[in-house]
Order: structure tokens, then sequence, then C-alpha cells
């Protein structure tokens, strides 16, 4: 499963630089899948495929998000969620909407970082 960033958020901050897949953005700020990530294209679970530097809407104009198909729980890098580890509010929390298996999590990581 993904993490998500409740609207308890106070904007501080402190999740976004410890994701190591850029998948944590400020709020009103676009995503990019090549943010952080070794993708100069995306093919996307529908067949599409899109460029990685090709701007996406903000997920929030309030508060910080997290991009659920950039984020892989930090499995594979730490042994738990680093936004949730640093988070002074508690509010990085699972995502119901996305759940996946350690298996899936792994796979997007390599997807992220080992594309070609």
């Amino acid at each position: 499963m993904a993490i998500m960033i409740t609207d308890e958020c106070i904007n501080c901050g402190a999740c976004e630089p410890e994701c190591p897949n850029n998948a944590i953005y400020e709020g009103g700020a676009q995503w990019r899948w090549a943010d952080g990530t070794a993708l100069k294209e995306a093919a996307l679970a529908d067949g599409t495929v899109e460029s990685g530097t090709a701007p996406h809407t903000p997920v929030s104009d309030e508060y910080y998000y997290i991009v659920s198909d950039k984020c892989t729980e930090c499995v594979g890098f730490h042994e738990e969620p680093q936004c949730a580890a640093v988070c002074p509010v508690d509010c990085c929390v699972d995502d119901p909407d996305h759940r996946e298996t350690r298996e899936r999590l792994l796979e997007k990581k390599e997807w992220l970082h080992i594309a070609a």
C-alpha cells in the first residue's frame, strides 16, 4: 500500500527530503515521474506511455501530498516509511485506497529506479 498525508498536515516539509522516490510534493506543486527516479518515459498500467518530465496536476493545493504510484513505503530502502518516521504530527498514514504487497512495492521500486 502507499502512504498518504492527511489534512492534519502542518506543511512543515519534514517528510519531503526523506522520500527515496521523490513521491512527496508541496501543496500546489506539479509532480513528474522523472523527479527523483530513473524514468525518462513512464509506461502506465493502461498501456499509455508518457514523458517522464510531463507535469501532472497537484493532488492537493493545501498541504503536502504523496503520489501513490511513486510511493513504495520505502521498501527496498528502509525498514519503515521515512515520511511517517519524521512527521511531527503523525499525518503520514497507510492509504486504504492503495494496498500493495511487499513484492509489488519492490517491483515498483525497480521500475522507478532501474528503468532504461
